[in-house]
């Protein structure tokens, strides 16, 4: 699934809209031993469509929890579309809609009492909560699905509920915590169709977390972030010219042979039989098909991408969530990168 491109907002904002932001200085955050945030900071403009990229464990859902609210970080300042969020709370919550990772959505309900109910504690009037509600459930395609109870639906129309609820109230900003995981291929790409008309509309301000490298390629500007530390942030493509490699792939036929390539690249990160190898030089690939051509099963080349940005900052396969800590050491050192997990 590729999700569509997202086109940006006009830079003729107005003085409301370009209040509209993100602004993050320092922020830890620290449960017991483990330091889940590490002196984060980061800002995002106003009608941006923004990613935090990272594995499971690298601070994203800690970091949305504090923009909105719900945590208090130990140290730093965070600030949405102007206004602190340790000091003002409130007033914060106001100016940003949320959709969590994990469902919240009141199964006992309709989908019509869902979004009702939260405009009641956001203290919209009768009018307004009528007016949003017609155009979210238009929106999101669930107008004829209003009368039926949440438990009815399937989970990619959970999940559109959940967008049309974060935005029921209008914020100015969105924040979506990993919005597709777990949906198949078509209820993904429909959530970004979505999106995309909620931007060229709205002018929202939308921040996102995400493992799905796919889901990032059309976003303004992606910050990767693992074991809690801002590791690079830019556009996709600033961050490919600046970081992005070529990486050999491969399969070996059996964990020996597997043994055998590791034993003669000691700088591949590892996974079972599967390995993975900077291209450092156009001669590389040639020669390791003919040193290894009998017991590999498949063998593919990775163009610079954000993935391969990821590897090379991390010594780690983003899409590999089996891969060996020992190896991923190993890997990292010997490149001069320091190791995160």
């Amino acid at each position: 699934m590729t999700p569509r491109p997202v086109p940006s907002p006009s830079s003729e904002a107005g003085p409301a809209e370009r209040a509209s932001n993100i602004s993050v200085r320092g922020v830890s955050k620290r449960y017991g031993r483990t330091l889940a945030l590490d002196d984060v900071s980061l800002e995002v403009e106003a009608g941006r469509l923004f990613a935090l990229l990272g594995p499971n464990g690298a601070g994203k859902t800690t970091l949305l929890h504090i923009l909105s609210t719900i945590l208090r970080p130990d140290s730093g300042v965070a600030e949405v579309a102007g206004v602190n969020v340790l000091t003002n709370p409130l007033d914060a919550r106001q100016r940003i809609g949320m959709v969590f990772q994990e469902p919240s959505l009141d199964d006992r309900l309709t989908v019509q009492e869902n979004l009702n109910f939260h405009g009641l504690v956001y203290g919209m009037s009768l009018a307004d909560r009528r007016r949003r509600i017609e155009e979210m459930l238009e929106l999101v395609e669930l107008s004829d699905w209003r009368e039926h109870l949440a438990r009815q639906l399937s989970s990619g129309m959970k999940r559109r509920l959940e967008i049309a609820r974060g935005l029921l109230h209008e914020p100015r900003i969105l924040f979506l915590d990993e919005p597709t995981v777990g949906l198949d291929a078509q209820s993904r790409e429909r959530i970004w169709m979505y999106l995309s008309e909620l931007r060229a509309r709205e002018n929202l301000t939308i921040v996102v977390t995400t493992h799905y490298l796919e889901e990032v390629e059309y976003c303004d500007a992606v910050c990767i972030i693992d074991r809690g530390k801002v590791l690079a942030e830019g556009s996709p493509e600033e961050l490919k010219a600046a970081h992005g490699k070529e990486f050999l792939r491969a399969t070996a036929l059996n964990a020996e042979a597997a043994d055998r390539i590791h034993a003669r690249h000691p700088e591949a990160i590892r996974s079972g039989n599967s390995l993975v190898i900077e291209v450092k030089d156009a001669a590389f690939a040639p020669a390791f098909l003919a040193a290894f051509a009998g017991e590999l099963e498949t063998v593919s080349i990775d163009r610079p991408s954000l993935e391969s940005v990821f590897l090379t900052l991390t010594g780690r396969d983003l899409r590999d969530k089996k891969a060996e800590p020992r190896d991923i050491v190993r890997a990292a050192g010997q490149r001069g990168e320091a190791s995160t997990g």
